[in-house]
């Protein structure tokens, strides 16, 4: 217990020296975004991820074979936007391949572009979801996560993927004393399981509130306050700014 409490405390508060430096909070801040985010495209769009394409890609089969309340259009939309921005931040990372810190800064700037588009599409509907207001939500919200997720990678730091779960639970389990493991980052793989669940419960909780808007400028906020924190900490070129070993 105590090394899962000293391991977690790291993750929020990084030490001096730490090769990852400040990344680990700033990926767990876009973890929570991402539940926001998942939370509105589920929600609000018609039960489509934006986020998880595991879920995605199995709501598309699921709407293919006639499932109820599943929209194949839909599906299909936000794949094929995740892959654009997928691709955005491929680029992104070999244009800043030798500083983490940039890349990051970048990529959340293009980020909050995206998002704050929603946001302002949002709230000029007052909140409400048509046809075109839905799939301008999806794409934009795609963009935006495919780009995050490329980054992410890009970056390189372990069990911080801040859009999927599921290599990170089961080497929360695999990895464990009891399995034989040496249980490698506890904290820092409950923290991230616990930023997502913090982001899906407060997402789901303002959208069953019809509270779309405030979801959307909550995630703007943290994307943006990411992106101007990336670039601060990382204006001198500390050690933690280079490219992962």
């Amino acid at each position: 217990m105590r090394a899962l409490l000293t391991d977690a405390f790291r993750t929020i508060v990084p030490r001096a020296g730490d090769r990852h430096g400040p990344l680990p909070p700033l990926m767990l801040a876009l973890t929570v975004v991402t539940g926001v985010v998942d939370a509105v495209s589920y929600l609000a769009l018609g039960h489509v991820f934006v986020a998880n394409m595991t879920g995605n890609v199995v709501f598309l089969g699921f709407a293919l074979a006639g499932a109820d309340g599943l929209s194949a259009p839909a599906s299909v939309v936000s794949l094929v936007a995740f892959l654009l921005g997928a691709l955005a931040g491929g680029r992104l990372g070999t244009r800043f391949a030798a500083h983490r810190g940039h890349l990051l800064g970048a990529a959340t700037a293009l980020q909050t572009v995206l998002v704050a588009v929603t946001l302002v599409v949002a709230a000029v509907t007052d909140g409400r979801v048509g046809t075109g207001v839905q799939y301008t939500l999806i794409v934009f919200l795609g963009l935006a996560m495919g780009l995050q997720n490329a980054v992410a990678r890009r970056l390189g730091v372990p069990d911080l993927t801040t859009t999927v779960l599921t290599l990170t639970l089961t080497g929360l389990a695999a990895d464990s004393h009891p399995a034989g493991g040496a249980a490698p980052r506890p904290g820092r793989r409950v923290m991230s399981v616990l930023a997502m669940f913090l982001g899906a419960l407060v997402g789901g909780l303002l959208l069953v509130h019809d509270r779309l808007v405030l979801a959307l400028g909550l995630s703007l906020l943290l994307i943006a306050v990411t992106s101007v924190t990336a670039y601060r900490l990382s204006a001198s070129g500390p050690a933690w700014t280079r490219p992962p070993s």
